[in-house]
Formats: C-alpha cells, sequence, structure tokens
C-alpha cells in the first residue's frame, strides 16, 4: 500500500513523534486514501505511551494544499466522506492528550490549513502561505470554521472565510493563525528545540491541561463537526460549487 502518511518515533527522541503527509507531487492534497492513513496515525500516537510531542509536517514544497477536489466532479458522495474523515481528524489532533506543533514550511490551503488550526502550535517562516478559499470556489469551509474560530477568534474567522482570503507566514502569525514565526532556515531546528521543550513538561500536568481546555472550547464538539462536514457536503454537491469546480478543475469538456 502506498504509504501517504509516515510515522516516525526513535526512543533518543524524548519521546518526540514525527508524522508526515507523504504525497508531494500532489501537494500532500488529502485525498480519500490520505485522510483514512492519517487518522490511523493519529489514533496510533494517541496509543503510542512513550509519546510526549507530536509534530505535524508535509513532505516536499507543501504543508498541504486542501482537499483534492477533483475527486468531487464525479463522486460528491465520497467527498463528504472525506469531510467527515477530516473533521474527525482535526477532533483527533485537538483531543490528543501531548501537545501537538504543525511545521509549516509551504502552502498550508484550505483543509490543510484547518489541520494547522486544529493543533496546539504552529511554526512557520513569512514566505509560507495560509488560507481557506474554498467560498470563490463555491465551497462552504464549515469544517474549518471551528478550528479556526477557536484559533483566532470570531471577528476574524469571519472575516478570512468570507473573502476567501491567502496569507503569508508574517500576517499568519500576526492573527494567531501560526504560534511562531522564524526563518526558513530556522525552521526545522526551531520546531525541534521548542518539541524538545514542552517534551520535558509533565504529562500528567499536559494531558490534565488539555483536557480541561478542550472542555471549555464549546465550538469543537463532536456534533458541531459532524454538522459542520453534513453542511460542506450538502453545498460542494450542489449546482452552483459543481459548475465552479468543472470550470476550474474538469479538463475533460475543453478535451471533447
Amino acid at each position: 500500500m502506498n504509504e501517504l502518511v509516515q510515522i516516525n518515533s526513535t526512543p533518543e527522541a524524548a519521546g518526540i513523534v514525527h508524522v508526515s503527509l507523504n504525497r508531494p507531487d500532489a501537494r500532500n492534497a488529502l485525498s480519500f486514501e490520505l485522510i483514512e492513513q492519517l487518522e490511523r496515525a493519529v489514533a496510533t500516537v494517541a496509543a503510542h505511551s512513550a509519546a510526549r510531542v507530536l509534530i505535524l509536517s508535509g513532505n516536499g514544497k507543501s504543508f498541504c494544499a486542501g482537499m483534492d477536489l477533483r475527486g468531487v466532479l464525479h463522486d460528491s458522495q465520497k467527498m463528504g466522506l472525506m469531510l467527515h474523515g477530516l473533521a474527525r481528524v482535526g477532533l483527533a489532533l485537538r483531543k490528543l492528550s501531548i501537545p501537538v506543533i504543525a511545521k509549516v514550511q509551504g502552502a498550508a490551503i484550505g483543509g490543510g490549513c484547518g489541520l494547522v488550526v486544529a493543533c496546539d502550535f504552529a511554526f512557520t517562516h513569512e514566505q509560507a502561505k495560509f488560507g481557506c478559499p474554498e467560498v470563490d470556489l463555491g465551497v462552504c469551509p464549515a469544517v474549518v470554521a471551528p478550528f479556526l474560530i477557536s484559533k483566532i477568534g470570531a471577528g476574524r474567522a469571519r472575516a478570512l472565510l468570507l473573502a476567501g482570503g491567502i496569507v503569508d507566514g508574517q500576517e499568519a502569525a500576526r492573527i494567531g493563525m501560526a504560534t511562531h514565526l522564524v526563518g526558513v532556515e530556522q525552521l526545522d531546528s526551531a520546531t525541534i528545540d521548542f518539541a524538545h521543550k514542552l517534551s520535558s513538561g509533565g504529562p500528567n500536568a499536559i494531558a490534565t491541561t488539555k483536557r480541561w481546555l478542550h472542555q471549555l472550547d464549546g465550538l469543537l464538539e463532536e456534533s458541531v463537526l459532524t454538522k459542520a462536514a453534513n453542511l460542506s457536503a450538502e453545498i460542494i454537491s450542489g449546482n452552483e460549487a459543481q459548475e465552479r469546480l468543472r470550470a476550474r478543475f474538469d479538463t475533460t469538456q475543453s478535451k471533447s
């Protein structure tokens, strides 16, 4: 089976686990299979008693270019399953008992941006790109919205989601989507250094704090995210979204 998600952890790494999206030729776009493997990977980390920190990253030039929307054109039912899978992955990342760091070296767009804001921390650099351009394609970013609101506040999330905007790493850090802005050359080392710092904290204290913070965050209940996935699936299967997506992605029409 093609390994679309890689897990790497070593005893000498102080309990630091690396989970990497591994679809670089497609800018780590979220296919049905990748989402399935990512969900299993997060569950594996959750069951890993020696894990102290998770670093989530993307192989290649992009962190994650978002949902693989080409699949929507001819199978909107499968996209609905993907949206529900993405919602479950985001919630699983948020509910992990250990700190989760997103290392964003390139574009984090749409669902990829959703993964970033589901994490506790995000390291990036000025040239990276963040954003939720779904409305431009006639798509509703309902699954990303609860995580984004939790991360940057309702007002800023509203402005970003309704405008469908893309921002650079510097702006992402300013508004709170990223927690740490470093030079591109220091991204790897700064992320690892911070992960080691986090790994020295008391595991029970961190786990209890994360559980309490999750309880306080009513936006991220499972029922809310299920409703979000249903809403996105409904909109994406409608005529407006399908026409816009065909205009952008369907090359069969131009060949006929």
